[in-house]
């Protein structure tokens, strides 16, 4: 009866492909991933239909950010805020581009300091290996004078067994003048891992592409320069999953400095070492990268997956293609 039923089942699954195709001769492949346009400032990466990642960018919030980032057992690896001190970090927004102080204005922290807001987005990109998008974000003080402006690319690529990357290319630049960007550990990329995988409430464990490792969590790895960081620990009673947040050969200070914390955040330091100038007519480019994986890798298996990731070539910009007239 099973063997009926199956060959039943494909002839059906057959003849409804067979009419699909007499309805529509000319449908063209559905990408398998997408990046979809949600009311309210949202955009939803998507992989054959299951979010991986969402961009919020709503022009009323204190700068974009992504979340979830779903892991492989479908539950977000990031949260929104600290666990235990949700006021004074509810700045810490899941994956987020920010900056401590930019010709003094802090950017870093929330209420009455300057904003990162949302202008437009320029492009998305759907194909079956990768979608992506690009917006334009101005910096603003207080007062609303722009201090300088990103366009950042958002690309998500799907790997095997439900891991991804995600690609983040930024280009800030000024329109006019010269803006600097000050020495501090904070900025300009953060990552705020969920309560259960962070060193303190989940017993996860911190590592870096030097070897660098400590049973205790961030004393090994905590202010040090490296290609990558990674952050595991408990998602669920069954499954370990983490992120490792790679820095790019092309970024200016590579390798970075990376602020890592065992309560469960870290950041890659672009100004770790000393103030950085961004002129007029010289964007500065940078490219980071997520792995969203399973399990505990081997630092030899991230390498090898920093490594590909070494070897992509950054745009030389994200700015759209000017139209002949």
């Amino acid at each position: 009866m099973l063997r009926i039923f199956l060959i039943a089942l494909v002839a059906m699954l057959s003849l409804h492909a067979a009419i699909a195709r007499d309805v529509l001769p000319d449908a063209k492949p559905v990408p398998a991933m997408q990046v979809l346009p949600l009311p309210d400032g949202e955009d939803s990466f998507q992989y054959q239909g299951r979010e991986l990642t969402r961009y919020y960018h709503s022009p009323t919030i204190e700068r974009p950010f992504l979340y979830p980032l779903n892991g492989p057992s479908g539950r977000s690896l990031t949260r929104m805020g600290h666990p235990h001190d949700p006021i004074t970090h509810s700045h810490h927004n899941s994956f987020w581009v920010s900056h401590y102080i930019v010709d003094g204005t802090d950017f870093w922290g929330d209420r009455n300091k300057g904003r990162i807001v949302h202008e437009r987005v320029e492009r998305y990109d759907d194909a079956d290996d990768a979608a992506s998008l690009v917006a334009l974000n101005a910096w603003k003080k207080t007062d609303g004078t722009v201090l300088m402006r990103d366009r950042r690319q958002v690309r998500v690529e799907p790997l095997d067994r439900g891991q991804w990357l995600l690609t983040l290319d930024l280009e800030l630049f000024v329109d006019q003048d010269k803006v600097t960007l000050g020495k501090t550990p904070f900025g300009i990329v953060g990552v705020r891992m969920a309560k259960t995988i962070g060193v303190n409430d989940g017993g996860g464990r911190i590592r870096n592409s030097e070897g660098n490792v400590d049973e205790q969590g961030e004393n090994g790895v905590f202010w040090k320069h490296a290609r990558w960081c990674d952050y595991s620990g408990p998602i669920t009673n069954e499954a370990i999953e983490g992120i490792t947040l790679f820095d790019h050969p092309s970024n200016p200070n590579h390798p970075t400095a990376f602020h890592v914390r065992n309560d469960g955040w870290m950041g890659a330091c672009l100004t770790f070492d000393a103030d950085r100038e961004i002129v007029a007519g010289t964007p500065l480019m940078l490219r980071y990268g997520l792995y969203v994986h399973a399990g505990l890798p081997s630092p030899s298996e991230i390498g090898e997956r920093w490594k590909a990731f070494a070897e992509t070539e950054p745009p030389a910009t994200l700015a759209p293609l000017k139209k002949n007239k």
